[in-house]
């Protein structure tokens, strides 16, 4: 019965993905003018995932703080290492190429994502209650998550359905962390202890050499202003949301 509900609550957060279909309802021009907003948002959520969420968990995990930081560093430098085999010309025409980060960002969500199943098996493992509280939480901090990574893959190029195909997808790796977690809980401590910090990582890596690059493009200074509010805004949500639920 624990299992059923943690697969249950694992698809459920999958589908946290599906989010951006809101975007499907909104006209081609308004929502052109809210991607900037919502990479904003996305890189500002990336940056407070990493610091205040995953660094935080690693280093409580861990039981050395070299090895947390070294693993970082190597999250970052692998991410570095995909951007250059997946290397795409920034666009310059009225048709924009497919960005290399927007598969990074996929990567990147996807072993976040992968790392949430864990919590979800793990914490079902032990008890419902437990389980639907952890549920819970990773929800909420799925919602902005999701909703940036959306606008994030199609201010790189992806049509409307294919970032909610490739997004949702990236998602379902939860799926496949609940299950490894449920099945293998009492092995799996050593193993996240590896993932926390890679994907904190590559959240780093993404947002500052990546999306907050593409912020400075924007030449107008009003738009410009209101991207770095909603940057600064998407690390304020992530600490109010550490501060909710520890």
């Amino acid at each position: 019965m624990n299992f059923i509900w943690a697969l249950g609550a694992s698809i459920i957060v999958s589908l946290i993905s599906l989010i951006g279909v809101v975007s499907l309802l909104l006209r081609e021009k308004l929502l052109n003018k809210i991607l900037l907003v919502l990479v904003s948002f996305g890189a500002g959520s990336l940056i407070g995932g990493a610091f205040l969420h995953l660094l935080p968990e690693a280093l409580e995990k861990g039981e050395n703080s070299f090895e947390v930081f070294l693993y970082v560093i190597l999250g970052f430098i692998f991410f570095f290492i995909l951007e250059k085999y997946f290397y795409w010309r920034h666009c310059h025409k009225e048709k924009c190429e497919i960005h290399a980060f927007t598969y990074l960002n996929l990567i990147g969500d996807g072993i976040h994502n992968f790392i949430d199943g864990l919590i979800i098996g793990t914490s079902f493992f032990i008890n419902i209650k437990i389980g639907v509280s952890a549920t819970i939480a990773i929800i909420f901090h799925e919602i902005p998550q999701e909703l940036g990574d959306f606008g994030i893959l199609l201010y790189g190029g992806f049509s409307k359905f294919k970032a909610l195909l490739y997004n949702f997808l990236s998602a379902t790796t939860a799926i496949i962390g609940t299950i490894i977690g449920f099945v293998f809980s009492s092995r799996m401590s050593d193993f996240s202890n590896i993932l926390l910090p890679i994907a904190a990582g590559s959240f780093i890596y993404i947002a500052a050499c990546d999306l907050i690059p593409e912020l400075h493009k924007e030449p107008d200074r009003t738009k410009s202003m209101i991207s770095m509010l909603f940057f600064l805004l998407g690390i304020l949500f992530m600490s109010e949301l550490k501060l909710i639920i520890g």
